[in-house]
């Protein structure tokens, strides 16, 4: 039917019994028996997502697993846009809270893994065999601060507890249909992360992806808005300070890996913007 995908190759199939489903190659990795074990629990729980089949399983050196193909959809009426995004996220997360707690899940994918151990400031990329620490000139010096900067302000979350959420929460891997949910793809980006990371995340990318024009500073505030209503829970101004500082965070990844595509993926005006909200000056 279609062969697609990114850091996976997905091959859709129609079976001889007319069923269609998605088979998912890629690198082993010991996260992914965890994150197609939330899936599992989630698409029983009634939450919008493929049923996974079978896998992951050794394949060639690769893992593959194959769950159900759930296609179409797309993204939500712009106005609705933030109240759709921030609520099936709250939705996602106040389900999971039910489920033990999965280290495996840690660290999590690179643009979230803002906490690595490796030299320097930028972990390194997933979707590409470059160095990011090496690639240093005037033009990406600020986002290097920047990096640094926000690197010292998530530390204060290092041990703070974690829940479950997913770290690609954007219109590519998250499909609306009439006003409604479809389904959530991409559950290989599952992540057990303190839940402002996940909210912050998920704020600063849920419009365009990581090359597409992503949320403004106001739909961001729009975001969070809408995601403590549907959560039932306030945030605190200190909560939301580092909701902005782990958005900003991955915005700022992006920007510096695809400055080497020539691509200017964040503004400095914005970028100031956004670290006025994280409470850095």
């Amino acid at each position: 039917m279609f062969t697609a995908g990114n850091l996976s190759v997905v091959h859709g199939l129609r079976l001889t019994n007319g069923r269609e489903v998605e088979l998912k190659i890629r690198d082993a990795d010991a996260r992914l028996g965890v994150c197609t074990w939330v899936q599992r629990w989630m698409w029983q729980a009634g939450f919008p997502c493929p049923e996974p089949l079978t896998g992951p399983l050794p394949l060639g050196g690769k893992v593959a697993g194959a769950e159900t193909s759930v296609p179409g959809g797309g993204e939500p009426a712009p106005a609705d846009a933030p109240r759709q995004f921030a609520g099936l996220l709250a939705d996602f997360v106040t389900r999971a809270e039910n489920l033990d707690s999965q280290p495996l899940l840690r660290p999590a994918p690179a643009w979230v893994h803002w906490y690595h151990k490796e030299n320097g400031v930028w972990p390194v990329p997933d979707d590409r065999n470059v160095d990011l620490k090496a690639e240093r000139c005037s033009a990406t010096a600020w986002l290097d601060q920047l990096g640094t900067a926000l690197r010292e302000r998530l530390e204060e979350v290092r041990d703070a507890a974690c829940v479950f959420g997913h770290g690609d929460w954007d219109g590519r891997t998250v499909k609306f249909r009439n006003g409604r949910p479809l389904a959530v793809h991409d559950w290989d980006s599952v992540v057990y992360e303190p839940e402002v990371v996940i909210i912050g995340q998920a704020s600063a990318m849920f419009e365009g992806g990581p090359t597409g024009a992503d949320a403004s500073v106001e739909r961001t505030v729009a975001f969070l808005e809408e995601y403590r209503t549907a959560r039932g829970r306030a945030l605190s101004n200190y909560e939301l300070q580092l909701c902005w500082a782990a958005g900003l965070w991955v915005r700022a990844a992006n920007a510096k890996k695809f400055h080497l595509d020539g691509f200017d993926a964040l503004g400095r005006n914005e970028a100031e913007a956004r670290m006025r909200h994280a409470g850095i000056r």
